[in-house]
């Protein structure tokens, strides 16, 4: 199966100029796609992008990653409401580091003739001043072309600068450059960035009289119509600093069915005879929930590793553990996944200097916590069996010690099944 056919099958095509599947299967072509250097890590969004790259080079073509280094000083109108900050070269720079290290987890930067190859517009933009700019590429595109984009008059109403405006024609002399220095005939991105691509063709058409080719991918939406991508929280970020592996599995373990078969073929390099047994399976019994954990599974080790997938499974069960299995589960946690397990849950502050005096189950369930309204309820609560520390059962006895502590400074309070309760020692 060739690339196009791939991202056809796939799902992944949205827009593509006539001629580029023919230019795919001449041999080796060079493509690429322009990353956005706004932080130091990719998110999820991202992901369609980098996935494009990964099928790019899997079909024996040269993929080129860009870095917007110079693009990101300036800022894409494209899909915006207003106009962004402008980054410093210091920003930047710790920026495209980062990225660059995410970008090494897909793609074989070190494969002989279709090695992938990062490059930062900023390299040929840094000595290109302002006069030779309008002269050299400003000629070739008229302003009646750069109005008829979408980005342009969409915010014509509500204001757009002229360093915005003047977006298009820096990217399409990105493309022009690759096409001159790297022999680069395809760009791909976002169907948001189809006008600044045919900007690029157009610039390489008129300037150096050659033929360029594009291809843009459905912006990904979910079923119900929110974004992808997005959480309560904000994004979902590929660097575990940002975004903990736990989380990163939680949402997509947390796909709606009709999401989870669309984002197995775009986020997983699963083949369509893998995927389509899988659904099968999938519709015999939806309620364990395969094509979901399939999709998180490969995902997460892709993005972080196999060790970090195990531990937020291992994490996601915890709430299904009970006893001395339940407690190890929990101390072995580290705390940033710890606390988003248990993000939402109704918290307390203890002073840690209570636990060198006697702290018993009932003053900390009542006086210390709030947890429980009055001594009498929880009493009730322990002759009933029902009252839980770190998973395991407590009785009136209980004496609450820092050895009790997950990472020597929470405590987990339960009552019943449901009813949890988080006390943090200060």
């Amino acid at each position: 199966m060739n690339f196009i056919e791939e991202l056809q099958w796939r799902g992944m095509i949205h827009n593509i100029m006539p001629g580029t599947e023919d230019e795919f299967k001449k041999g080796i072509t060079t493509a690429y796609i322009g990353f956005d250097p706004t932080s130091d890590s990719l998110h999820i969004g991202s992901l369609v992008q980098i996935m494009i790259l990964v099928h790019l080079q899997k079909s024996g073509h040269k993929p080129i990653a860009l870095i917007g280094g110079a693009t990101g000083m300036v800022g894409d109108p494209s899909g915006k409401s207003a106009e962004r900050n402008l980054l410093d070269e210091e920003t930047l720079n710790k920026n495209i580091k980062g990225i660059k290290k995410q970008l090494s987890k897909f793609l074989d930067f070190e494969s002989g003739e279709n090695s992938a190859e990062l490059v930062n517009n900023y390299d040929w933009f840094k000595e290109f001043d302002f006069l030779s700019f309008i002269r050299d590429v400003g000629k070739h595109i008229t302003v009646n072309y750069m109005m008829t984009k979408d980005s342009v008059k969409s915010r014509l109403e509500t204001g757009l600068s002229f360093t915005e405006f003047s977006y298009q024609l820096i990217q399409g002399y990105d493309f022009l450059w690759l096409y001159q220095n790297k022999n680069c005939k395809v760009q791909l991105g976002g169907s948001d960035q189809w006008g600044n691509i045919v900007t690029g063709t157009e610039l390489i058409r008129r300037k150096a009289q050659g033929e360029a080719f594009a291809v843009t991918t459905p912006l990904i939406k979910k079923a119900d119509g929110t974004k992808f991508g997005k959480t309560a929280g904000g994004n979902v970020w590929l660097d575990k600093t940002k975004t903990s592996p736990y989380k990163f599995y939680q949402y997509w373990i947390n796909s709606t069915d009709v999401d989870a078969a669309k984002y197995i073929r775009i986020f997983t390099l699963k083949t369509q005879e893998e995927i389509e047994a899988l659904e099968e399976e999938h519709a015999k019994a939806p309620h364990l929930r395969l094509l979901q954990k399939e999709l998180a599974k490969e995902v997460t080790i892709r993005v972080h590793s196999v060790e970090d997938y195990e531990a937020a499974v291992e994490a996601s069960n915890i709430l299904f553990k009970k006893g001395t299995e339940a407690v190890e589960s929990l101390k072995a946690l580290d705390e940033q996944t710890f606390k988003d397990i248990f993000e939402g849950v109704p918290q307390a502050q203890v002073p840690k200097e209570k636990l060198n005096e006697e702290l018993g189950i009932i003053n900390l369930l009542v006086v210390e916590s709030g947890f429980l309204k009055s001594n009498g309820e929880a009493r009730r609560a322990l002759k009933e069996n029902s009252i839980s520390i770190n998973k395991e059962k407590v009785t009136e006895n209980k004496q609450i010690t820092a050895s009790d502590l997950i990472n020597d400074k929470y405590l987990l309070l339960q009552r019943g099944k449901r009813n949890y309760f988080v006390v943090q020692f200060i």
